[in-house]
Parts: structure tokens; sequence; C-alpha cells
């Protein structure tokens, strides 16, 4: 079968190396893809933002599934062109991704529905926003997001009602965000423990993909501003079989069947963050696609044939018992250049790659990397690299993730020492 995946990001590079494994494989493209990825996949030059070029490619190529990685073909549509032209895709049809897309929707559908979340406010005038706050409708700390997409930044923690007019202020009046911040959500700060949590789901059936920790903010000690993730870990520990039976009941089964009532199942991964209180697990927001970094150190546990999984997803027979994932713990490193989350420089050498790549137990997914006419590579973006490592624990793997970096030469480069 020939498969095409949709993005050239780390998660992309992941999603292709265990595609690759299958033996239901015969040719495995990507697009746009990077030079990184040409070991594993054929890279096409077609443009991802225009579905009927990606339409017409499939039908030129036979290609057996298309796999949507990046959020942003999703939620424009693309899975929903594919499927009218009977392509097979494995992601959510636009109707379903409004999960993401809006944050207000989610939100509604929580509180129709029952599903644990936190209180919250929807606003698009500053005043009123501000006026909610003053009022005591919910008290700091407290948490400023934008409605719509904003590539994982889009969250703001605030301490004091001050911090959280800025806040206000930055997404409804200085339109940092663009039209994702035009509409915004403030909600109670959830104390707990923050937790990445992936199922597939047919439209029907509902089946655990497995979890991860992710690290949002650009500081150890989780401080700082926050970016797209810099770094994750998954271990057979991370959650007990009573705690992922709770998030199954109160949160993914009630989500699912309120879309299949709506008349817009989903089919696909689901990716829900989750804040473990005290009193239970509690919704923080949807994601409708595999998790950047959490892909990374997921799908290398994953003991099943992933496009056997994806295509049973499509054609609605998904097998609830297919999904295994080992005993190994894993964690990975986003490398990212200096100044990443804002400004940073492009075109900086990298060098120790070669060392880390024939490393025992440790993978090198390239995020934002490309070849200079010397063959060096070169940064090409603010994520580049991402780094990650196998081990019996999550100590074990981290480990040897921090043993493997230290080949790496990039003074251009940063990464957080705390990961795992």
């Amino acid at each position: 079968m020939k498969v095409l995946v949709i993005g050239s990001g780390g998660r992309e590079h992941a999603i292709l190396w265990s595609l690759s494994k299958s033996p239901l494989l015969t040719q495995l493209y990507v697009a746009s893809g990077r030079q990184a990825m040409q070991n594993l996949a054929t890279l096409v030059n077609i443009d991802i933002d225009d579905p009927i070029d990606v339409v017409q490619f499939c039908k030129r190529e036979n290609i057996g599934l298309v796999v949507i990685g990046p959020e942003k073909q999703i939620i424009n549509g693309l899975s929903d062109s594919l499927a009218a032209e009977d392509i097979n895709v494995f992601a959510p049809s636009k109707a379903a991704a409004k999960l993401e897309a809006e944050k207000s929707f989610t939100k509604e559908l929580c509180k129709q529905y029952g599903i644990p979340t936190a209180k919250y406010g929807y606003f698009i005038d500053e005043s009123l926003a501000k006026n909610f706050i003053r009022n005591n409708k919910i008290r700091c700390p407290l948490v400023v997001k934008a409605n719509g997409l904003a590539a994982g930044k889009g969250v703001i923690i605030c301490n004091t009602e001050d911090e959280a007019f800025s806040a206000i202020d930055l997404m409804l009046v200085e339109k940092k965000f663009g039209k994702s911040g035009e509409e915004i959500i403030i909600e109670e700060f959830l104390v707990g423990e923050e937790i990445s949590f992936f199922v597939f789901i047919d439209g029907v059936k509902t089946t655990v993909l497995g979890c991860a920790r992710d690290y949002k903010r650009i500081l150890e000690n989780n401080k700082g501003s926050n970016t797209g993730g810099m770094g994750s870990c998954s271990s057979p520990l991370m959650m007990s079989k009573n705690m992922e039976q709770k998030i199954i009941e109160r949160i993914i089964h009630p989500t699912v069947q309120a879309l299949a009532n709506m008349g817009t199942p989903y089919r696909g991964v689901l990716f829900a963050g989750l804040m473990i209180t005290k009193d239970g697990p509690k919704l923080l927001e949807y994601n409708v696609r595999f998790g950047d970094p959490e892909t990374q150190v997921i799908l290398p546990r994953l003991e099943c044939d992933l496009l056997e999984l994806m295509l049973s997803i499509t054609q609605q027979k998904l097998n609830i018992n297919t999904v295994k994932l080992n005993n190994t713990s894993t964690v990975c490193v986003v490398v990212v250049s200096k100044g990443y989350p804002d400004d940073y420089k492009t075109g900086t050498v990298i060098k120790g790659l070669d060392q880390i790549e024939g490393m025992h137990d440790v993978l090198v997914f390239h995020a934002g990397t490309q070849r200079d006419m010397e063959g060096n590579w070169v940064a090409d973006s603010g994520r580049v690299l991402n780094i990650v490592a196998y081990g019996k624990t999550i100590e074990e793997a981290k480990g040897k993730v921090y043993s493997a970096l230290s080949f790496l030469e990039w003074p251009e480069g940063f990464f957080r020492y705390d990961i795992g």
C-alpha cells in the first residue's frame, strides 16, 4: 500500500519512522517533509494547503492512505476533501475538528454533557472580560486563552489581576495572536498533575493509545514563556488503570457520544490535555491530532502495526484490543534555536548528529533542519531537533538522552536539562 503523510515536523518524522516498519507498506511519501526524512519516504512537492493539489496527487499515485499530521490542514477540512474522493484519510472531519479549532465549542460541549473541566467565561470585549475578573467570577491565579489556534503559545497563566488585564489586552487589544485571539476564554487555574492522554476512535469504538507528560515552558523548573513543547516522557507507570478508566468514562466516552449525536462522528487520534486534580481528571483542552512532542515518545513504545491500525479506523473496523505499548520508558528532549519562541536565527550549522544517531537506544527526529551547500545540517526553524532515548525507567532514559546530547555541537541551540 502507498501512504502519504502530510507535515514536516518532528511529529511527522516519528510517524514516518513508525509507518515504515509495516509489512503492508509498499511506498511512503511525505509532503512537504524535510531532507532528513528521505531515508524513510519520498519527498513530494505539492501544496498541502491546496486540497485539489493533494487529491490529484493521491489519485495519480494511487495512494491508499493519507495521514494528516498538523492541525492546520485538519481544521481547514483537508480530510473532508479526501474522503469526498473516496481516499482513505486518517484525520477527523472539519466539523469534528472544532474540538481544537474553537475552545468555546469544547467548553459548551463539556457543559452540556457534564464533562469535568475548569470554570470559565468567554469574551470578545476587553472591558467585559476585565469586569468578569473584577467581580471575582474567577479568582487569581487564572488562565487566559486564545479561543483559536496559537501553536501552543496562546495560553497565559496569570497570578495577579494586573497580569490578567495585561493578557486580555495582549489578545483583544494588541491582537498578539491575530484572529486566533479575537475571542478569549478566561478560566480557573486547575491544580494537579498535567498529562497528555491519547485515544484512537473509529466513530464509535475507542481504545487507549497511551499517555505522556509534556514540558511546555521554555526554561527549567517550568518557568518562562509557553512553547510548542520543550520535551516529553512516557512510561508504563505514569497512570494507573483506575485513573485511565475514569478518564474514559467521564471525559472521552461522553465526548465521542456528543459528536456522534451531532452527526459528526470522530475518526482518528484524539489528544486530551488533562489535569489530574484531587477531585479526579478534568479536561484542559482537546487536540485533534497526534501531539508534538508526545508522539515522539509514544510511538517508539508501540508494538502493533501503526498502518494497519490507522486503516482499521478509517474503515470503522477498530479492534480495541489491538493497541499495545511495551514496558520501556522514553524521554524526548526538544532542541531549539536560541531566542525561540520569539526571535531566532536560522542557517546556523549543527554538528555531532552522526555520533548521536549511531548510539544504542537513541532516536533522532528532525523538526526543522536542512542541508547547506557543503552538506552540513543547519537550523531552519525555531524547533529544530527531537532527541529520544529508551530505558527501563524514566531515569535511565533521561541519562541516555542527555548523554547523547553531550555530542551535539551547536552553540546557537538550546535545550532544557530537566526533561523527565
